[in-house]
């Protein structure tokens, strides 16, 4: 049967988005054109908050005084999880050397790039997990100076376990600055920070265009839409667990939308039915979120069998993908497009959120299609270099400058030509595009 949807969303990530890219440009150009004064004026405007831009170590130490030593403890074990998952990440990239012909051997480094700018979210819900994520991987990395900025609060500054969080994951400087003024600081190197090299971390549609605009003078991780969930689940699935799962995910935006698949009618009626009111029992600000993502842009739709379900959750190419079904290891050989996957009931979403170790930036608008999240990779430039002996580049050189003379580049063929007259002078070479 073709799918069918008992939900079907009528709005999708885009729809109602406004068009903010002047409003962007427009402070960036300021910010660029002025520096630190431009930048504080902003962080009036928008932070509503004149205290230090960059934190001192009085101030780091004062806000890791108010963070609950339990709060402590959870932060502590969620960096180790991402420090060593990073680590073990990194250890898969392996500097290469290969004699590609007798006498040229070819290589390739892994080199990290020297500065990191990461931007943590801190408006209506503080990401503790987003300093975690974000500066961890940059320090497993090995790149040398890493900032992090998060918007402060008026009068009170960045949420204290924000700071406490990026300072126990080794961030070099920390910044109370947010929206475009936090990226923009970070790019030209303001506040005596040196130039950022890559910016990495979720924000809201100022920040997300602010990198897009900004890609190519500067690297970033991704270009990020709001957050996106899929459920992948069969009739062995526990529906109150799969409605509950949804609603978290809901909660993230008014706009995250929010998609189940499942070839199991009455597990679908079922988790329709519990949703609304799992909603209603949230805290109000989480409810507000999750009451507009599920009715205008959730989906529940009810396929064939396993492989249409598949098919599917491949074409939405979900940012988080979860699997509660049967033979966990088919969905895991046969599933190729998503951020992050979690299979099985006893894993969620939340647990890659917030401390399991597995990074939460992750692509989104089906981005998993081409890409994956963040990770030590984002933060390391794979290069490549050569060697060789005369004897061993001859029969390159040949090679080169016929291709060029084919091509129309003389200049590249005589680079050639010019070595092997010096290292060959007693032979003679058809050097000619048509020899």
């Amino acid at each position: 049967m073709a799918r069918e949807y008992l939900k079907k969303a009528t709005l999708t990530a885009r729809s109602g988005a406004s068009d903010v890219t002047e409003t962007v440009q427009t402070i960036l150009a300021d910010i660029e054109a002025g520096g630190d004064e431009a930048a504080l004026r902003y962080a009036a405007k928008f932070d509503k908050y004149d205290g230090n831009i960059i934190l001192t170590a009085d101030e780091i130490a004062a806000a890791a005084d108010l963070v609950p030593d339990r709060l402590k403890d959870d932060i502590k074990f969620a960096h180790d999880n991402v420090r060593r998952f990073a680590e073990a990440q990194k250890a898969t990239l392996q500097d290469v050397e290969y004699e590609v012909v007798s006498g040229l051997t070819a290589g390739q480094k892994a080199i990290p790039v020297d500065a990191a700018g990461c931007y943590v979210p801190g408006g209506r819900y503080s990401h503790i997990a987003s300093a975690i994520m974000t500066v961890t991987t940059a320090k497993v990395a090995g790149c040398n100076h890493i900032v992090a900025t998060s918007p402060p609060r008026p009068d009170t500054g960045i949420a204290p376990a924000i700071v406490y969080a990026a300072h126990i994951c080794g961030a070099d400087k920390i910044m109370a600055l947010g929206g475009v003024q936090g990226v923009a600081a970070m790019t030209f190197g303001l506040f005596g920070l040196p130039k950022a090299n890559i910016l990495v971390g979720p924000g809201n549609q100022f920040v997300a265009e602010a990198k897009r605009i900004l890609f190519g003078r500067v690297g970033i991780d991704m270009i990020a839409g709001p957050t996106d969930s899929l459920i992948l689940a069969d009739k062995t699935a526990d529906p109150h667990i799969v409605a509950t799962d949804l609603v978290s995910q809901a909660e993230h935006g008014y706009n995250s939308p929010v998609w189940l698949v499942t070839d199991d009618r009455a597990l679908a009626e079922d988790v329709i039915q519990r949703v609304p009111g799992l909603i209603d029992d949230l805290p109000e600000v989480n409810s507000e979120n999750a009451k507009a993502a599920w009715r205008d842009y959730a989906e529940v739709i009810l396929c064939a069998d396993r492989e249409e379900m598949a098919a599917t959750s491949d074409e939405y190419a979900p940012e988080h993908l979860t699997v509660q079904a049967d033979d966990l290891d088919w969905w895991l050989n046969r599933l190729s497009c998503y951020g992050s996957l979690f299979l099985g009931e006893e894993t969620t979403v939340a647990y890659g959120d917030k401390a399991s170790g597995t990074n939460h930036v992750l692509p989104t608008s089906r981005a998993a299609s081409y890409t994956g999240g963040l990770s030590v990779h984002k933060y390391m430039k794979i290069v490549t270099w050569q060697r060789a002996s005369r004897e061993g580049a001859k029969r390159v050189a040949e090679a080169t400058a016929r291709i060029s003379r084919l091509e129309g580049m003389e200049g590249h063929a005589r680079s050639a030509d010019v070595r092997l007259h010096k290292y060959f002078p007693n032979e003679d070479f058809d050097l000619t595009a048509d020899g």
